[in-house]
Parts: C-alpha cells; structure tokens; sequence
C-alpha cells in the first residue's frame, strides 16, 4: 500500500499535469486553433519539459509509462475547447494550481536527475526544466514570448525549491522532509509572487542597436523609399 506522503504527491501530480494542459490548452483557445492544435499544445505543455529532462539524461521518456496522465491531459484540451470562455473565468484557481504542479515537478525533476547521477548544478537545472520548459516550448509554438524570459517570477521559484531539495537531501535529510520543503519553498515563492505581484527587473536601458537588428535605423528609409516607387510602379502599370 502507498504512504500517504506519496499519495499526495500523486494527487499534485495529476493537479499540476490538469494546470499545465489546461494552460496550454487557453494558449490555444487565444490562438483559435482546432482540436488537433489544443491537443498538441496541452500535451507539449504538461509533458514538454519532463519529456526533454528525460531525453538529455538518456532516460525512458516518463509520460510514455503513464497513459494515464496522457488521458488526463487529452481530457483537459478537449475540455477546453468546448468551453474555453467558461474555464478562463477561473483563471485565478488555475494560476493556483499551476504553482503548486510547478513547485511539485521542480523537486520531482531534481530527484530524477540525482538519482541519475547528474551533478549538483545539472539537477537544478533539471528541476527547472521540468517545471518550465513545457511551457517554454508552447509560447513558441504559438508565438508568444516565453514565460520564463519575461519578468515573471517562476524559474526562479523553481530553482529556489529545487535547490533546498538537493540541499536537504545532501544533508541525510529523509525524502518527505526534503521532498516536502523544497516544493514548499518554491510554491511559496511564487505564491508571493502571484499575491504581491513581485517581478524581476526588466532591462530599462537603450535598445542596442547593429548588424542583428532586423531593420537598422539607417536603412527604414531606403526601405520605405523603395516600398513607395514599388507601389507607385504597380498602380501605373497598365
């Protein structure tokens, strides 16, 4: 029979597996795509940064054991397409329960890392990749700048909770005690984030300005000059 500490890190599996695909699946919704797009985003969302952390470990790929999960997911894209409007009323509970699956998978992610023998650094890493990444790899997909590149407060969160884990668990520390106090840390983190809208600064300085930019200053007017002769070309062509 399972103990209770891994029954409840069960039932936050599952919370943060339904927050992540629902996400995904609004990010959809805003996208308009059709049914086969929010199936695809839910599940890059829920499964994307687990599935990565897995493959750079040279791990069997975790969700492909747990047709389970995948069901749940699929449930929750489907469930958002036909009543989009009606979950994004419950926004706020979403946001909730996605801190609570990212502060659950950042510990999970480290864990697996550390078993797997991975160096301290590349465990936090991990952990972080595993809370994050789907969600990374989804505003791609859909075109938005990625969460985690914003000012929002959650990668941070989740090497903070990933970190004491390791740290905890460096020290002789039991598994729930460890377990439990890094997902702790990381929820409350980012809990205090979402309540007292903490960010980290963003750069505030000039704009660089060179060979990457993709329309230097010194050429917009060439450019508009030349667009303007091309247009007048057209309409007086016969």
């Amino acid at each position: 029979m399972a103990a209770p500490f891994d029954l409840a890190l069960e039932a936050l599996g599952w919370t943060g597996t339904a927050a992540f695909a629902t996400a995904g699946a609004l990010t959809a919704a805003r996208k308009r795509m059709d049914p086969v797009g929010f199936l695809l985003v839910a599940g890059v969302t829920a499964f994307g940064g687990g599935a990565l952390r897995d493959l750079l470990l040279g791990l069997p790929v975790a969700w492909l054991l747990r047709p389970d999960l995948a069901l749940l997911a699929a449930i929750c894209a489907l469930a958002v397409f036909f009543a989009a409007p009606r979950v994004e009323r419950r926004v706020a509970l979403l946001l909730w329960a996605d801190a609570a699956g990212m502060a659950v998978f950042a510990v999970l992610g480290a864990e697996v890392a550390s078993r797997a023998g991975a160096a301290t650094w590349v465990c936090v890493l991990m952990g972080v990749m595993t809370a994050s990444f789907g969600g990374l790899i989804r505003d791609v997909i859909c075109g938005e700048i990625p969460l985690i590149l914003r000012r929002e407060i959650y990668a941070t969160a989740a090497a903070a909770g990933a970190g004491l884990f390791l740290a905890l668990h460096a020290l002789g520390a039991e598994r729930a005690v460890a377990v439990g106090a890094g997902a702790l840390a990381a929820f409350l983190i980012r809990a205090a984030a979402l309540g007292g809208g903490w960010s980290l600064p963003a750069y505030g300085g000039q704009a660089a300005s060179g060979a990457a930019d993709p329309v230097p200053e010194t050429a917009a007017p060439r450019i508009e000059a030349a667009s303007a002769e091309a247009t007048r070309r057209i309409s007086s062509a016969p």
